[in-house]
């Protein structure tokens, strides 16, 4: 029997299919996560949220009553919930972690974060981060935090960081720009968000959480020049083993916050990735992208390892020796975001590394899908 964790969902206005045959999956692998009798501590898990409300669209929203349980699961299971910036300062040095660290994010800065969200994680003294656009803040939009409600929450424990101005799709290009023009408007973008944060807030984390998780080789590129961690929305612990400009974080909304699959999810290690072949993730004229991963496969059960491609269901990746795998679609990704997920259980933590590496396309004809 070879399980492989589904592929998991949820972005700003996206999802992705999560088949009711993994049920049993999950409580097999929560068994195990039961019985393991120790935790890695290079890994954290990452988890990501939007709104906290019973109004608010379901594919981005977790209702109070399950965040409420969530964050219960996390203090009475002993995690330790820490603040962004040390989690990246130790990814950063290679140092080790507490052991069960997690990090809470949500983007956008949607009011009812303070409403309903901040008195929860006051309650158990959470660290929390929160990534705003500037641009609505700007313009006094009802539904969001304003500066005042955010030097609150940051007094409160909670750290504001960048997710850009306006929530663009940063890697798309303006009618007639070139990479140059392209570079110094996502660069001034960025800069202006973060400037306003100091500004008003007094820190400056340098952490950009992509919109909508999308990312190419030159953003990413862009961001190292800048001195920025770049943070996407595809699943996964960070680690060691992941990139600054790439870090994973785990979407928590509409089926993704049950709490069965999150328990999984929140027990997750560093997929340990030596090399990637093939890992631009804006796909041009290459719509079943082929994927090369070579491991350190010392802790990981290679011969259990899965993949989940979206709307493609598993698929056993094809191993080229002890340590490297492929993994190739067999139908052209439909346009818009996709993800691989691959997993495979420790050999000795009773825990599953987990990888993820996103796409995303335009249309044949250069346009974009309708969000």
């Amino acid at each position: 029997m070879r399980p492989a964790l589904p592929q998991n969902g949820g972005d700003c206005h996206n999802a992705y299919g999560f088949p009711k045959m993994m049920k049993r999956f999950f409580t097999l692998a929560i068994s195990l996560l039961l019985g393991a009798a120790s935790w890695p501590v290079l890994a954290v898990v990452i988890l990501q949220y939007h709104h906290v409300s019973n109004s608010t669209p379901a594919i981005t929203s977790v209702t109070p009553a399950q965040f409420s349980e969530q964050m219960a699961y996390l203090a009475d299971n002993n995690f330790n919930v820490v603040p962004l910036a040390l989690a990246l300062d130790a990814i950063k040095a290679g140092k080790e972690l507490p052991a069960k660290s997690v990090v809470i994010t949500f983007d956008d800065g949607y009011a009812n974060i303070a409403i309903n969200g901040h008195p929860i994680l006051k309650q158990y003294d959470f660290p929390y981060t929160v990534f705003v656009n500037l641009e609505p803040i700007e313009q006094n939009r009802r539904n969001m935090m304003d500066w005042d409600t955010l030097r609150e929450i940051a007094a409160e424990g909670a750290t504001i960081a960048n997710h850009s101005y306006a929530h663009d799709h940063l890697i798309r290009r303006l009618p007639g720009e070139d990479q140059a023009g392209w570079e110094q408007r996502i660069k001034q973008d960025i800069e202006r968000t973060e400037a306003a944060i100091q500004t008003e807030i007094g820190h400056s984390l340098k952490a950009l959480a992509y919109p909508y998780g999308e990312y190419n080789q030159a953003l990413r590129a862009l961001l190292e020049r800048m001195g920025y961690v770049g943070i996407g929305q595809h699943s996964g612990a960070a680690g060691p083993y992941s990139s600054l400009t790439a870090l994973p974080r785990y979407p928590v909304a509409g089926p993704y916050a049950d709490l069965d699959s999150l328990k999984v999810k929140m027990h997750s290690l560093n997929m340990p990735v030596l090399a990637i072949d093939g890992e631009e993730s804006e796909l041009i004229n290459r719509n079943r992208p082929s994927l090369t991963v070579k491991l350190d496969s010392t802790d990981v059960r290679t011969n259990e390892l899965m993949c989940y491609i979206q709307g493609q269901g598993a698929k056993t990746p094809t191993w080229l020796d002890d340590h490297t795998f492929t993994i190739q679609a067999d139908l052209p990704l439909p346009a818009g975001r996709t993800r691989y997920n691959c997993t495979a259980p420790s050999r000795s933590k009773g825990s599953y590394y987990w990888f993820s590496q996103p796409w995303v396309q335009a249309n044949p004809d250069g346009s974009w899908p309708a969000e």
